[in-house]
């Protein structure tokens, strides 16, 4: 679709600019709002829309229903898995705050989301996401069996491999999501976006604190590769491609293998902008390694 062009399906009921003025609505009643007009668009997914949205009092109720009908199996069935993740919520009611946080980031920065249901009911970026929080959960409440299986199902069904112990924070926009790696130590900050085939690792088989601390509002690109307990500062960015082996200042843009500084203090916050464009860079201190 070209990028001037108005949604032409019905079910886009509201423009980008109409979802991000609905302070005074919560995401919630938003998604229930857009669920029952879709449910009347779409007589074949109402079923779906009122078992998934419709027949739940809250997004808690909702979340843990999605996500155990997502991530349930044989050895452990979606009744079993609700139940989890309804406990969870129910000990930490941050992690439904963070999982609205989440759905924002997403409506925000990704041109292709139109309403709020779309990343809770199709965006496996968001799913693996809410899976990885309750997980994280159980591992620091001693039940890293449980947590280390959610992880395993996760990256078997969505293809999104993140260690339980892993720290992320909210307002995290995962897109696309295939191939994600992050590491048991690996801490990740607030209003972080993160595409498709980055991996936050380690460099060899040395235990301990090993992995990337990701600061807020870092922008990484597709197929980046972050490897090492570096640090990223805030608002900084990772260029598609580029393998990541020394820490970078806030602001600071890398790009290439290995990565070299193309553009320094900006005071753009690139996870929202989504800009992957550094048509500044001073082409004189660019070495791609050639």
């Amino acid at each position: 679709m070209n990028a001037q062009q108005a949604p032409t399906s019905s079910l886009a009921l509201v423009s980008k600019r109409e979802l991000q003025v609905s302070s005074q609505t919560s995401v919630w009643a938003m998604m229930r709002d857009e669920a029952a007009k879709a449910a009347q668009q779409e007589p074949n997914l109402a079923s779906f829309l009122h078992a998934t949205i419709l027949n739940h009092a809250n997004l808690a109720d909702a979340l843990a229903y999605h996500l155990a009908q997502k991530l349930g199996g044989a050895d452990m069935n979606s009744l079993q898995l609700r139940e989890v993740c309804a406990e969870v919520y129910k000990a930490n009611p941050d992690h439904v705050l963070n999982c609205e946080a989440d759905i924002e980031a997403v409506v925000t920065r990704d041109p292709a989301c139109h309403t709020y249901l779309q990343p809770f009911l199709y965006f496996k970026g968001f799913a693996a996401l809410q899976a990885y929080r309750v997980a994280h959960h159980l591992w620091q409440n001693g039940r890293e069996f449980m947590a280390l299986y959610l992880q395993s199902r996760v990256s078997e069904l969505l293809q999104v491999d993140i260690h339980p112990a892993a720290k992320m924070g909210k307002g995290i926009f995962i897109d696309h999501a295939t191939g994600i790696v992050i590491g048991e130590t690996a801490i990740v900050g607030d209003n972080v976006s993160i595409l498709h085939s980055v991996t936050l690792g380690g460099t060899g088989k040395i235990g301990g604190d090993r992995h990337p601390k990701i600061g807020n509002g870092v922008l990484i690109g597709a197929g980046a590769k972050v490897l090492g307990n570096i640090v990223i500062g805030n608002n900084a960015r990772i260029a598609a491609g580029s393998l990541v082996l020394k820490a970078v200042d806030c602001g600071d843009t890398v790009a290439g293998i290995p990565a070299v500084v193309v553009k320094s203090n900006s005071v753009e916050c690139c996870a929202e902008t989504m800009n992957q464009v550094f048509e500044c860079c001073d082409v004189a201190t660019f070495d791609p390694g050639l």
